[in-house]
């Protein structure tokens, strides 16, 4: 789903069919030729990529993101509009198609030239070399907490700024009048002298004719009249009257339906199908070989499921059948100890000299933690339909990458791109793992088997055993405490680093720091999980920092904010956590209460949890969240964001573990799976900061420091520390429950 720049809209869009549309010429020269087909009805054969302008005045924002719950196509619509000055209730949203026209080109430019404020006459070449790298990727990402900061800040808004500039010419010159005398506002533009006003539209096709403008001016937050509101979500109507249509939802005359059993161990094939028992069974329309999976084809789902159920299937053998999870944890502790024997540890960060201060230290505090494989459990298993016709692959699912799934399928079929057609929907839930192909590919490979559509639909059971999981880990911590019980070192080594790079690095003011990691890869594939390395690091080393307030007989919020002194954004966040969690009033008893911060993809959390224990059980009652992203563009969806992480790391740290048995994954469904109940969730409480620095993002910073927050809070309520998620694991029955004061 293809971007804006930072200038982003350059050339004028053209009339076609009584719509205007404005876009982003890339490169020199207008697209709209290249995609008309791909976003016109029709009654409106339009151009360009970006924005449209209709005869009825409503403005349609061409959004190049996925809608997984996020709120993306309701927060770039917003800045959009803010800047153009257009009318919110006249704003519609069109989600981009997966074409190359539109890769994630202002994503890369974004993360690879930052706020880099290039000339006037660079745009253009710039512009142009991320989109052909990002088009040469088949790049059409939603992810990493990007869109608000690449897309709406180097794209949208500067889009919407331009398409009102060149309004703005445009009436001027049709009341000859000069442009600095005409305003714009809530879709209209208005000459207050003559007391005239008419809406866009009036101007729409002399302004497609005019040069955008390279560099717009921008609002300043003192000027915003629909970013920093809450204006209601564009997909909420659908999803709460049930037309909202989901990957699962799509329905083609004469289609099929698919089931699919893989290889339970990773890396294996199929060996032998008797499909003898299942030839009777009604509704059955053929058996299809993958290789490394099975399917059954048939009239309906469950006949098809069923069906699969009684096949007799035979896999090959690779080795991997006799691997437990606790084979695991000794290959990470044995590679860990040979890459610190033999000097190999691979260096992540270095300051100073740890080691030095380490051996002079008055005391030396030591920890180890571990965190097991994850997966996504979206309550939307995976699913796609397809259909080959025509020497056509046409796909119906949600994903986070629609250009890269369609490039992969292509790539699987022989085919030419241009010939597969995705349709991407509403993702029930995406978290990372709508980002592999998989289940699109295994679509495709089916339909090219038959005459007919066919919807492929896991089952919960092969969603949770053949996901793309957050990896396991451990983590090994050492640390200098100097007689004040100021840490003086910091050494960390940990196992197989991921993205993203800062995930390990801590803000407190440690002169001498020491991060080093080994390498030690499994049969299990990895995934993007939310907010990938920052949900494991952050655990970790807040965590430890709490020990370390502990061993120097401080309290773990002033200890925090003293050693972060020289980070005052941070020191503000955690502050008004603190202050709003009210931190020094008495708790009930069996009640803690536990602290942590972390910043992940530009946006710092700062999260204070309080739990009761019952029976040996922890239940969180209360979560306080301060969030600073720089700006909150929509309050009300920045707070959805903190609350949507906050559950799902407290579902992972209180009870998720996917285990490995026999090379397989052991885990099925949500009884052996289990989530957080809404009986259980914890009353949420989540308080903005805006700062004004640079834009962060929300759709996983949440995540992050919910897990150590909580089992600060579980050492707070019992003196015991719980070193290794999930908190299930533990025993916390017959504890004493009598020491709140960890100070």
């Amino acid at each position: 789903m293809g971007k804006w720049t930072r200038r982003a809209f350059i050339s004028a869009g053209v009339l076609a069919g009584g719509v205007v549309v404005f876009g982003v010429a890339i490169r020199p020269g207008n697209r709209a030729d290249k995609v008309r087909k791909m976003i016109a009805g029709e009654d409106d054969s339009i151009f360009n990529v970006w924005v449209k302008i209709s005869p009825d005045n409503s403005v349609t924002a061409i959004v190049p993101h996925a809608e997984m719950g996020q709120g993306v196509h309701t927060t770039l619509a917003m800045m959009l509009a803010d800047e153009m000055d257009a009318d919110w209730q006249q704003m519609k949203m069109l989600e981009a198609p997966a074409n190359k026209e539109y890769a994630n080109y202002a994503l890369a430019k974004g993360f690879i030239a930052g706020d880099v404020d290039f000339p006037s006459f660079l745009v253009d070449t710039v512009d142009g070399f991320f989109l052909t790298v990002m088009k040469a990727m088949n790049m059409q990402i939603t992810g990493g907490s990007t869109s608000v900061p690449t897309t709406g800040q180097l794209g949208m808004r500067v889009a919407g700024a331009a398409t009102r500039a060149v309004l703005l010419e445009a009436a001027a010159n049709a009341w000859s009048v000069p442009a600095s005398e005409l305003s714009a506002r809530k879709g209209e533009i208005f000459h207050q002298a003559s007391s005239r006003s008419a809406p866009f539209a009036e101007f729409a096709l002399q302004a497609a004719a005019l040069s955008l403008p390279v560099k717009p001016r921008l609002k300043t937050p003192d000027e915003y009249t629909i970013m920093g509101t809450d204006v209601l979500r564009l997909d909420v109507p659908s999803k709460v009257d049930g037309t909202a249509e989901f990957g699962i939802d799509a329905s083609l005359p004469g289609m099929k339906y698919a089931a699919v059993k893989a290889a339970p161990v990773f890396g294996t094939t199929v060996k032998s199908v008797d499909d003898s028992s299942i030839q009777d069974m009604p509704g059955i329309r053929k058996v299809v070989n993958l290789g490394d999976a099975v399917v059954v084809i048939a009239d309906g789902y469950w006949q098809a499921q069923q069906a699969l159920d009684q096949l007799k299937i035979e896999f090959e053998q690779n080795g991997s059948e006799t691997i437990e999870q606790s084979d695991i944890f000794r290959q990470f502790a044995a590679d860990m100890d040979k890459a610190t024997v033999d000097g190999e540890e691979i260096l992540d960060f270095e300051q100073g000299d740890a080691i030095s201060a380490l051996s002079a230290a008055d005391r030396i505090v030591e920890a180890e933690y571990r965190v097991p494989y994850l997966s996504h459990a979206p309550m939307e298993p995976m699913n796609c339909t397809a259909w080959m016709h025509d020497n056509i692959c046409e796909l119906w699912t949600g994903t986070q990458n629609p250009l890269g799934f369609a490039a992969e399928v292509a790539d699987a079929l022989e085919m030419d791109l241009a010939n597969v057609l995705l349709y991407n929907a509403y993702l029930g839930g995406g978290f990372g793992r709508r980002a592999f192909p998989d289940y699109t590919i295994q679509a495709a490979r089916i339909a090219a088997e038959v005459p007919y559509p066919v919807k492929l639909i896991w089952s919960r059971e092969e969603d949770m055993r053949h996901d793309h999981y957050r990896q396991a880990s451990i983590s090994r911590f050492r640390a200098a405490l100097d007689s004040n019980g100021q840490p003086t070192a910091w050494i960390n080594q940990y196992v197989d680093k991921h993205d993203p790079k800062e995930a390990p690095y801590i803000p407190y003011a440690i002169a001498h720091q020491y991060i080093h990691y080994a390498e030690s890869r499994t049969h299990v594939p990895w995934g993007f999980w939310r907010s990938v390395d920052h949900s494991l690091h952050a655990f970790f080393t807040e965590s430890f920092i709490d020990e370390l307030a502990f061993e120097a007989g401080r309290d773990p919020y002033q200890y925090r904010h003293d050693l972060l002194a020289g980070a005052p954004r941070f020191q503000k966040v955690i502050d008004l956590a603190a202050e709003k969690a009210n931190w020094n009033a008495t708790l009930p008893e069996n009640w803690g209460r536990g602290i942590a911060i972390h910043k992940s993809f530009g946006t710092i959390v700062a999260q204070v949890v309080e739990i009761e224990i019952v029976a040996g059980r922890v239940f969180p009652r209360r979560t306080i969240c301060a969030v600073d992203a720089g700006f909150a563009m929509h309050p009300d969806g920045m707070k959805a964001q903190m609350e949507s992480g906050i559950v799902y790391g407290l579902t992972a740290a209180l009870y998720s573990d996917i285990s490995i048995r026999r090379g397989a994954v052991a885990q099925s469904n949500f009884h052996d799976y289990q989530m957080l109940r809404m009986n259980e969730s914890p009353e949420i409480e989540t308080y903005i900061i805006n700062s004004g620095e640079k834009i962060g993002g929300a759709g996983e910073p949440g995540t992050p420091a919910i897990a150590p927050a909580l089992v600060n809070a579980i050492f707070n309520a019992t003196g015991k520390r719980i070193r290794e998620l999930p908190v299930k694991m533990h025993d916390l029955t017959d504890l004493d429950m009598g020491s709140k004061d960890v100070a």
